[in-house]
């Protein structure tokens, strides 16, 4: 079991810090029944979270599972400072009131996740703001400026003469305090997080704790296009409240290659049932297809329910493989004439012009189930279907 227990939590992961204390805390939790404590923050700075913000939550679930409480941390104070973490300037600074509208919209997504009867919910402006002007100075009197600037996004913006806040240096330190508060046993977090992860064990050290947190690193999942990481803004993500047929949908457009890394960090599949599948595929016993299909309609009913993943399969087949249209589609009124590249955009399938013309060229582009190749088009009065790719659709009234 404790083999079991240690092969699962150190799936997918990246990189692990004091794995002999990981192992010990596991193995007194089966001997003893004794739990252990589990930190990840999470600052509210948008929201909606992504798949690729659920690589954290799956792994703090697998800690459950082997005897875990999660120490989840909702860094309201911490995201008004803004982590400068692979930043290339100082972060816009959020109120309170949007910091706080976030943080409610995450409690209500991470539990679809989590277990809530193993989680404790924080948020760190508790302790933090009773740090007070005397608290914060004797924090910053335990790491020099030297060792700030060893961060490597720090290091690049100070050589390239790119402004640092003063703020942005107390971050680190304020995550690595929360540490301190909680005595916390591990934190995990992003391979992007390292240097506050450590700063974590560096301060209960410095505060005489007799103990320093184990660290575990999660690598960045990739977007649907395999290359850049997964974000709202570069368009290649799956949301975590996005609609079941959308849902099912992006995750069967992934490449077969990037559907095993989806599934090592996404599913809760364990790794021999995954090993049956990638065997089975590999020996053309099973079609990728059909793995991928299972993997959809996983992540569907975590978010959705059983039922909405059957129907969501059910759509998904009728509209590729009869080639049909989706039973349901964003409508959109707009007048006309209008350029087919900016009607996309306006009806939400294209992020810009300049990527519908591509797309255009590239023949993904139909109109009422045409292909076109004009990227000079221009819609007359009329009503329309718009398809961009295989998954993207909007019906399009045009007037005068």
């Amino acid at each position: 079991m404790l083999k079991e227990a240690l092969a699962e939590i150190k799936r997918g992961c990246a990189e692990i810090i004091d794995e002999a204390r990981i192992e010990s805390l596991v193995q007194r939790y089966f001997s003893e029944q004794k739990p252990y404590f589990v930190k990840a923050g999470f600052d509210p700075t948008a929201p909606d979270l992504h798949l690729g913000h659920t690589v954290l939550l799956q792994k703090l679930a697998t800690f459950q599972r082997y005897g875990a409480i999660v120490q989840f941390i909702i860094g309201d104070f911490t995201a008004t400072i803004g982590d400068p973490t692979g930043k290339s300037e100082t972060r816009k600074k959020l109120s309170k009131e949007e910091v706080l509208k976030n943080a409610k919209s995450y409690q209500e997504q991470v539990f679809k996740i989590l277990d809530p009867e193993k989680t404790v919910v924080y948020f760190n402006s508790e302790w933090i703001e009773k740090l007070g002007a005397g608290g914060l100075l004797e924090l910053t009197t335990l790491v020099s400026v030297a060792r700030m600037l060893e961060r490597d996004d720090f290091e690049k913006r100070y050589k390239e003469n790119r402004p640092i806040a003063i703020s942005e240096f107390i971050y680190p330190l304020l995550q690595g305090y929360d540490s301190v508060h909680l005595k916390s046993d591990i934190e995990i977090g992003g391979t992007d997080q390292k240097f506050n992860l450590l700063m974590g064990r560096q301060l209960q050290r410095s505060f005489g704790l007799k103990k320093e947190q184990a660290i575990l690193m999660m690598p960045i999942l990739e977007g649907l296009d395999g290359v850049m990481k997964m974000s709202k803004s570069l368009g290649n993500y799956i949301g975590v409240n996005e609609d079941p047929n959308t849902m099912f949908a992006k995750v069967m457009s992934i490449s077969d290659e990037l559907m095993w890394r989806y599934y090592e960090l996404l599913s809760t599949k364990t790794i021999e049932e995954i090993e049956i599948l990638k065997e089975g595929v590999k020996e053309s016993k099973i079609h990728p297809k059909y793995v991928k299909e299972l993997l959809a309609a996983e992540i569907v009913a975590r978010f959705h329910s059983e039922q909405a993943a059957k129907l969501a399969k059910e759509e998904f087949d009728r509209v590729h493989k009869l080639n049909d249209l989706p039973s349901e589609m964003e409508e959109f009124t707009l007048q006309g004439p209008i350029w087919i590249a900016k009607a996309l955009v306006e009806c939400k399938i294209e992020p810009s012009t300049s990527q519908a013309r591509r797309d255009i060229q590239a023949g993904a582009v139909r109109v009422n189930k045409e292909k076109i190749n004009d990227k000079d088009l221009h819609l007359e009065e009329g009503e329309y279907i718009l398809q961009v790719g295989k998954r993207k659709f909007a019906k399009l009234k045009v007037t005068k």
